[in-house]
Order: structure tokens, then sequence, then C-alpha cells
């Protein structure tokens, strides 16, 4: 499928859960995450969620990672809307969030990094392939800002629903995940 057609797809798929089936798989991506072969780093990418979309909350991969290791530092992504590029941004308790144009929270006042510094990121989708390619909303954001960090960074798609064999459209642009969770298994690439 293309990517279009996928991003359709798959948003509406996730409009129609329930607010149980949604719980359910968040706890169920959880456990998945537990299992990853990898220790917590110091230096963890997240976002918050497209509530818009019941996209996957990682305010509870976040939460594990701060039970197993208590001193890594959070950071979020802030979107530039004028050339669609990403930057990151460290946040602490204090850091005050707003909604950006799409209605996602953006940290206000986090303390600008570089994305060499970061060691994983968790990575929003809405669909993924076998091979490791993800389909996120359309704007290029992330394998923008993917592309500018270390080669090593671990980079990790939820997603509450197995992969398709194929996104089409693949382009020299598109990064792979690292790792891709479902609430049944976890795909490495």
């Amino acid at each position: 499928m293309l990517k279009a057609e996928l991003r359709n797809t798959y948003k509406e798929k996730r409009i129609l859960l329930s607010s149980t089936e949604k719980n359910k798989l968040d706890d169920l991506l959880l456990i998945q995450f537990q299992q990853l072969p990898i220790d917590i780093p110091s230096m963890i990418m997240t976002y918050a969620p497209f509530e818009k979309y019941k996209e996957f909350d990682p305010q509870l991969i976040t939460d594990y990672c701060y039970f197993k290791n208590p001193n890594p530092a959070i950071v979020y992504p802030i979107i530039n809307i004028i050339d669609d590029t990403l930057s990151c941004h460290s946040v602490n308790d204090e850091t005050i969030f707003k909604l950006n144009k799409h209605g996602i929270a953006e940290p206000v006042d986090g303390l600008p990094l570089f994305p060499e510094e970061i060691d994983l990121i968790l990575v929003p989708l809405l669909a993924f392939d076998a091979y490791g390619y993800r389909v996120g909303y359309g704007k290029g954001y992330y394998d923008k800002f993917l592309k500018e960090c270390r080669e090593d960074v671990v980079k990790i798609g939820f997603s509450y629903f197995d992969p398709v064999d194929v996104i089409d459209n693949i382009n020299a642009f598109d990064v792979k995940l690292t790792y891709c969770i479902t609430p049944n298994a976890n795909f490495t690439f």
C-alpha cells in the first residue's frame, strides 16, 4: 500500500478503538517494551501523543524508564512549521507545555539540545512495514530529524496493529526503526 492509503486506514482504525481496548493495548505495549534487550539510556526523546488520533501515549514508557534508571534526561520535539523540521528540548517537572498548531503539546521553555546527544527516540507512527519503515502524519519531521542523529541511536515505534508487508513508496529520505513494538510482539530491524 502507499503511504497516503496507510495513513488514512490506520487513522481510522485507531479512532475506532474504544477506551477500554486502547487501555488494554497500551498495557500490552508496555509489557512488550519491558522485554526489549536494551539498557535504559541517559537521554531519551519522547513525544506528546496526538490525542485526536488516539496515538499511543509514551508516558507509560518514560515512567518505566524512570523506574529502571531514575536519572535519564527526557527530551521532547518542537516543530518548526516554517521549514518542517524538529528541534529537541530537555524538560523537567517545571516545564510548561502548550499546544502547537496541530494540537500536540510542546515544551515552551525546554533546554535546546543537539540531535547527536540523544540515545533513544520513541518515534510516533500510524503504521509500519516488515522492513522497519514507518508511516507518520506526512510532513517528514521525524525522518529529517533522525538523519541528524547518531547512527547508533535506538529508534522505537509503537503500533496497536501488526506490520503491513511493505510500504510501496519508500524513498531515500525514510529512516528505518530499530524496533517496533506491537501488543503481541517486538520487531527488530
